[in-house]
């Protein structure tokens, strides 16, 4: 290690500081917050716009959802909805509904989601309703049309192979 080297590392700030800041991640937070008319539309903007580290607000009254891309965190950014607009605020808790396997299950399927949406769940009790045994699956391929060895009953000459 040289001189320069020597002096420049004593005169750096950046690194042995007791205080760093950690860089927060470019990400888009999504959350649902019920808006009736366009005064409840502005107030959720402004009261998110006014954010350190907000690049992009996006807000879809009918969905009642708020879109903010930035770097912020998810937590301060339904905190701060909250208490500048007094509304109930919380993560975006849809999914599209095609992503889920079983959308129609008790504790999937939700009367308010916006049209296209389901809740997202991660409860071990629904999961077991997307994974079909072995069982199931071997009677429910064997009367499929995709299967070309597949069982016809109404196949006279498939008989004799059944028994």
């Amino acid at each position: 290690m040289g001189a320069l080297d020597h002096i420049s590392e004593l005169f750096d700030c950046s690194h042995g500081s007791s205080k760093l800041k950690k860089r927060k991640q470019l990400q888009t937070v999504e959350v649902k917050v019920k808006m009736d008319c366009e005064g409840c539309e502005r107030k959720v903007r402004k009261a998110v716009e006014g954010m350190k580290g907000v690049n992009e607000v996006e807000v879809e009254r009918k969905a009642s959802k708020v879109t903010v891309v930035g770097y912020v965190e998810p937590s301060k950014v339904v905190a701060r909805i909250a208490h500048r607009t007094g509304k109930r605020a919380e993560l975006w808790p849809y999914v599209p509904y095609d992503v889920v396997a079983h959308p129609y299950a008790p504790g999937v399927y939700d009367k308010k989601a916006p049209s296209g949406y389901v809740r997202n769940t991660d409860d071990p009790h629904y999961s077991h309703l997307a994974r079909a045994t072995s069982t199931e699956v071997r009677y429910t391929t064997a009367f499929s049309d995709e299967n070309p060895s597949a069982v016809s009953l109404c196949d006279p000459l498939s008989l004799p192979k059944l028994l």
